[in-house]
């Protein structure tokens, strides 16, 4: 989450030095081409591999293939054109969010260079197989050409994504102990309620620790990284920084919650109408299942997010599908229903963020060339 934040932050020890592009970071020395991007090619082609494997293997399994992408085709538009409306609607949500945090931090920089920056990010991470890595690298690349200090960045991002991810692991938390209890409608099996409901409350618990036991945790890490050597030594020095830069960043969340700023809803409006596409996507083949249902199998299935495939792709349909089947749903209507949501979510921001991502290279070169590039 905040770690690829706070790597962009002097205090992680990394050089403060404005990077050439958004592959900022990467060593200058004389490597092989292959000792340098290995892990990434690697990631690639497992990448390619498990997509592949996913819809040659899995769908025909979970139902016919050939049934399945001729159902496509068959459901009801104007429930599909809802999907992507609200899925828009997601897009803005997480601009507003992103706009507030830096406004609040008195760094703010412009609604049209954080709408660039935001589809440009999301491109970044659904195109390529580095587990959202790709997004944050392009954000901090453009932000850092803007003039922001590397701490701005860090702890900005930071804030940003604890109040995106908080949200996400209460939403999941609250869903599943709430299925799990009786408290919603809707089968309670121990792996997808329990389970992630308790994952779910410790990560919450750990992270606002932080806001407490941050320095003896700092200081612990320090220690390791004294002790260590080559890339452990990098390792741990890079950990050291965590604890802080959370400790930061929760404070600003808990400070915007505190002054009820507006743009926070924009983190709800973000997951709210994301699910709102898959709920509209089940709608248009059929029906959807209860709504504690939806949450905690839509947010078990973006965890696919987290490995290295371009977008999650084939991580999170087989993990949303199998929820969905796992909670009692029709594989076909999960197997579909899933396919369409990704669909809309996939390449609704994909498309326009190809075309932000010039605009932004451009906005940077020409903020570095000496222009103003500034957003009025």
């Amino acid at each position: 989450m905040p770690a690829d934040a706070a790597e962009a932050s002097p205090r992680s020890g990394a050089s403060a030095a404005e990077p050439d592009g958004p592959e900022a970071g990467t060593s200058g020395e004389s490597r092989s081409f292959w000792r340098r991007n290995r892990k990434r090619t690697l990631s690639a082609v497992v990448g390619a591999l498990a997509t592949a494997g996913f819809f040659y293997f899995v769908v025909p399994r979970i139902v016919g293939l050939g049934p399945t992408l001729r159902a496509l085709r068959s459901g009801d538009i104007e429930w599909l054109l809802l999907g992507v409306v609200v899925e828009a609607g997601s897009m803005a949500g997480d601009i507003v969010t992103f706009q507030g945090v830096f406004a609040a931090r008195g760094t703010p920089i412009g609604w049209r260079r954080t709408a660039d920056l935001r589809l440009a990010g999301a491109a970044a991470t659904k195109l390529l197989a580095t587990a959202g890595a790709g997004g944050i690298a392009l954000t901090v690349w453009a932000m850092r050409g803007w003039g922001l200090s590397g701490a701005d960045v860090a702890d900005g991002m930071a804030c940003y994504e604890i109040l995106t991810y908080g949200l996400y692991m209460i939403a999941l938390a609250g869903a599943g102990w709430g299925l799990w209890f009786g408290v919603f409608s809707g089968p309670h099996p121990v792996g997808l309620t329990l389970i992630p409901a308790a994952t779910a409350t410790a990560v919450l618990l750990a992270g606002l620790s932080m806001l407490w036991v941050f320095e003896p945790v700092e200081r612990f890490l320090e220690r390791r990284s004294e002790r260590s050597k080559g890339r452990a030594a990098d390792r741990w020095r890079r950990a050291a920084a965590l604890p802080r830069t959370i400790h930061t960043g929760l404070r600003a969340a808990l400070g915007m919650l505190g002054r009820r700023d507006p743009s926070v809803l924009g983190a709800v409006a973000y997951w709210g109408f994301d699910i709102a596409a898959l709920w509209a996507s089940f709608h248009a083949f059929g029906h959807s299942p209860p709504g504690a249902v939806l949450i905690t199998g839509y947010y078990i299935g973006t965890l696919g997010t987290a490995l290295p495939l371009p977008g999650g792709i084939g991580g999170v349909e087989g993990g949303m599908i199998g929820a969905f089947i796992g909670f009692g749903v029709k594989a076909p209507l999960a197997t579909i229903a899933v396919l369409a949501y990704r669909t809309i979510s996939y390449w609704l921001p994909t498309i326009p963020g190809v075309f932000a991502y010039f605009h932004l290279r451009h906005d940077v070169g020409t903020q570095k060339a000496g222009g103003s590039g500034a957003d009025e």
